[in-house]
């Protein structure tokens, strides 16, 4: 008998920014970044859960409303330099992919697969965990015109 061993453990990830403060346009001219700010145990569980080689699914909140590419995140969680509260994480993430379709919170809402989709579910959120299926409907939805 043989034992069935995953071999990609990936997760995949939304990670959510204004883009009047860090828009993707901004990592991809930085070039990588800490991803900072998050005050939210839940969300800060989900940084800590992130794993080097994750890709994450960069929505641009409040303004546009919509998935514009992908990061990848390059170092796991460690503690966030803007604070000295031992509660709060970081991760780095550099740009991966910017999508030549942004595809909005209103396309995504349309689509039966991603009606449990925790940006939809839980849009507060900063960081969401969401499943393979739904990484690939959403990279799908970016390749429409």
């Amino acid at each position: 008998m043989g034992f069935f061993f995953e071999i990609n453990s990936m997760n995949y990830w939304i990670i959510k920014s204004e883009p009047n403060k860090y828009s993707y346009t901004q990592l991809e001219k930085d070039g990588r970044t800490f991803w900072d700010g998050v005050r939210n145990y839940q969300a800060r569980n989900n940084l800590r859960e992130m794993k080097k080689g994750d890709l994450c699914c960069y929505y641009h909140s409040n303004e546009g409303k919509e998935i514009v590419g992908l990061a990848k995140v390059v170092k796991e969680s460690y503690q966030d330099p803007t604070t000295e509260d031992k509660n709060w994480v970081v991760v780095d993430v550099e740009p991966y992919e910017k999508f030549k379709s942004p595809v909005s919170l209103s396309k995504m809402k349309e689509v039966k697969s991603l009606e449990n989709l925790g940006l939809i579910r839980n849009g507060r959120l900063s960081v969401i965990k969401i499943t393979k299926k739904e990484f690939d409907v959403i990279l799908k939805l970016s390749a429409q015109e």
